[in-house]
């Protein structure tokens, strides 16, 4: 998987728990919270939503790691890859 597509796969997250979010404009190497009203039980929802949908584990200790959509794409695509996706 590239990082293109995981960060395409964190915006789908975002965009289905949080609608309203205009995700046009964001910024890769921005904090997602610097630029979306994102509040700490939506970012658990994107957490959730990586482990139902893709059985993608984030222990808490790990969750900076997902600050922003590059962030993210580094610390996810290993993790696709070794799930094999």
């Amino acid at each position: 998987m590239t990082k293109d597509a995981c960060k395409k796969i964190v915006l789908d997250i975002i965009a289905d728990i949080a609608p309203d979010e205009d995700l046009s404009n964001l910024k890769s190497d921005v904090r997602l919270r610097d630029q979306m009203q994102l509040d700490s039980m939506d970012f658990l929802d994107i957490v959730m939503e990586l482990r139902k949908q893709h059985g993608i584990e984030v222990p808490e200790a790990d969750y900076i790691h997902l600050a922003s959509l590059d962030s993210c794409a580094e610390y996810l695509t290993p993790k696709f890859e070794a799930l094999g996706k």
